[in-house]
């Protein structure tokens, strides 16, 4: 017997089977619409499929999964769009979470990927379900907490490991932390793992009502206005903030920044090589307080990173420099009690 199964990407909506849904005309689709697609037969995946608790299914060809229209536009992994869905309506799980779009290319080093087919929207009354009619309106707050920035050359550059342990050392200096994903492609494993290491509270892009940032900036800006504020309504006393991929990427992480310019007290950069570092500094035009990540594994890294950037490094896998780490945030964003 067919499974349904839903995508983390759905977790605001908290959608229950049975449901109706309908093929719509092309001219209605959009980024963040929910849509039902059917496994077709292929080869196992490595990734699986997240659902909204978080945990990972392997599902079969023939089951339905519920998830949402996104783009996705990954340096290491893969780009597509559900605009780029042709008439035969095929398409992929372009991740974990259920972000759906047709894949314009991908990575020879990337795992196979869960291959659909299109089988309407989610409708309810007549009319479609998109991520954004879930979103909870936002609080009269104004966003002034002490931010610090998790920033990467690229994806899978150490950022969201960085932020763990931050987020660590932050509660160890008596803060309430909220810890955020804010750009980047919907899953929910990374966001979940700043709760596991102890943040008070957290809150990703999803929260905000897109599948993935890959959007315009104007409808960014909009989206994180309204979960900023939330943010500060937390009433925590410092955010730990992840702009997901890299600042030069499509994901909108420059705007994020932008946006946050005037409370960012403390910024890690996670690199890949010690050439990225030099690299983002020259390409992006903005330093960093530290450099973490496999730029900083080892001495010839840490002393390479110092010439090309005249920046510090400190090897976060090595918990005897989450001390040096612990000192520098203390005099960013100071302690608590």
């Amino acid at each position: 017997m067919s499974a349904i199964l839903f995508g983390s990407v759905t977790r605001l909506a908290e959608l229950k089977w049975p449901f109706p849904f309908r093929a719509l005309d092309r001219a209605e689709w959009a980024s963040g619409d929910f849509v039902v697609a059917e496994v077709l037969p292929g080869p196992p995946t490595a990734e699986g499929f997240e659902l909204p608790n978080g945990r990972t299914s392997a599902p079969h060809a023939g089951d339905l999964l519920v998830g949402a229209f996104a783009r996705r536009f990954a340096t290491l992994e893969t780009t597509g769009s559900f605009e780029d869905i042709r008439a035969d309506d095929r398409m992929t799980c372009m991740t974990g979470g259920g972000c759906f779009g047709a894949v314009t290319s991908k990575s020879r080093f990337t795992s196979p990927m869960i291959s659909l087919v299109y089988r309407g929207h989610v409708l309810r009354d007549g009319v479609k379900l998109t991520m954004s009619q879930f979103v909870p309106e936002p609080p009269d707050r104004t966003f002034d907490l002490p931010v610090v920035l998790l920033v990467g050359t690229s994806m899978s550059s150490g950022k969201t490991f960085s932020g763990r342990v931050v987020v660590r050392l932050l509660k160890e200096l008596g803060h309430t932390v909220v810890a955020a994903k804010l750009t980047g492609a919907g899953r929910w494993q990374d966001t979940l793992s700043f709760l596991d290491a102890g943040a008070d509270f957290t809150f990703d892009f999803i929260d905000a009502g897109l599948p993935t940032t890959v959007v315009p900036e104007e409808e960014y800006r909009r989206a994180m206005s309204g979960l900023l504020a939330r943010m500060a309504d937390t009433r925590a006393t410092v955010a730990v903030i992840e702009a997901g991929a890299s600042p030069l990427e499509p994901y909108n992480g420059g705007t994020l920044v932008d946006m946050l310019e005037d409370h960012v007290a403390f910024t890690i950069l996670a690199a890949s090589d010690p050439y990225a570092v030099h690299g983002i500094q020259v390409g992006w035009g903005k330093t960093f307080d530290l450099v973490a990540g496999p730029a900083a594994n080892t001495r010839a890294g840490v002393a390479l990173v110092h010439e090309l950037a005249g920046l510090p490094s400190l090897d976060l896998l090595d918990v005897d420099t989450h001390g040096s780490l612990r000192q520098r945030l203390e005099r960013a964003v100071g302690a608590r009690g």
